[in-house]
């Protein structure tokens, strides 16, 4: 078997692994919205979905591909399903000077602060408790891989106290699952300045979530970004992505 064959089947069944796909027909959801990333899947480390999840995979192989300085890093990680599938495409192509950062309240969403953020006024998703994922169960899960170690890195608490002051140099692959206009904003505003050029920086609820939205569309109209959006997949519900090109 050839090594690029055996990067290929592992990484495909890492996928089917996190997303549920190989065990899809007991849970009774339609293969086609599980594909979308359009359900809550009970079981699933990851409810982004196949089209998303080959989407982090293409930004990945093309910053190695092109030698693209930087880390790897989630904003709203859930159950850490896309964390997980970052470090097991970084370990099975041997690359071990870049790192992961996972970052999360790891408590859920915040409550809407309305006097700084009013576009999230009435908000509900503090209030769902699916949302809620411990640091302990996604380093759990993150172990049940066997690919928790000193690559992977944690940042607890609200992302408008853990991203201004995180060791980060450089970024090569930013996804961003946010949710709220504020959430959306505070990663946008520090991580983008440490994304590398050619970097890939993914907004996962654009399409779904008009806060999201919102701040994506704020905030490079801010800093002049005029790289074209590009979705994920052809619905209206759809992620999108950018390339840093300036």
């Amino acid at each position: 078997m050839s090594k690029n064959l055996a990067i290929d089947l592992y990484l495909e069944l890492l996928k089917k692994t996190i997303l549920y796909e190989i065990w899809l027909e007991h849970e009774g959801v339609d293969p086609d919205i599980r594909r979308q990333g359009l359900d809550c899947p009970a079981i699933a480390h990851s409810m982004i979905g196949r089209l998303r999840m080959e989407n982090i995979q293409q930004c990945m192989t093309s910053v190695l591909e092109e030698n693209i300085e930087g880390d790897f890093i989630e904003t709203g990680v859930w159950r850490g399903g896309a964390c997980i599938f970052m470090r097991g495409f970084l370990k099975v192509h041997g690359v071990n000077d870049r790192k992961v950062w996972v970052a999360d309240s790891f408590e859920g969403l915040p409550v809407p602060n309305i006097e700084q953020y009013p576009q999230d006024k009435g908000d509900p998703h503090h209030t769902f408790d699916f949302l809620r994922v411990s640091l302990d169960e996604v380093r759990g899960n993150f172990q049940k891989y066997d690919l928790l170690d000193e690559q992977v890195h944690f940042l607890k608490g609200w992302f408008k106290d853990t991203l201004p002051t995180a060791p980060i140099e450089k970024i090569a692959v930013a996804r961003l699952d946010g949710d709220m206009y504020s959430s959306t904003m505070e990663s946008l505003r520090n991580i983008y300045p440490k994304v590398s050029i050619g970097g890939y920086i993914i907004i996962d609820d654009y399409g779904c979530l008009p806060n999201c939205a919102a701040a994506v569309t704020d905030f490079r109209k801010e800093f002049e970004i005029d790289e074209p959006l590009i979705k994920i997949d052809n619905t209206d519900l759809t992620g999108v992505y950018w390339r840093k090109m300036k």
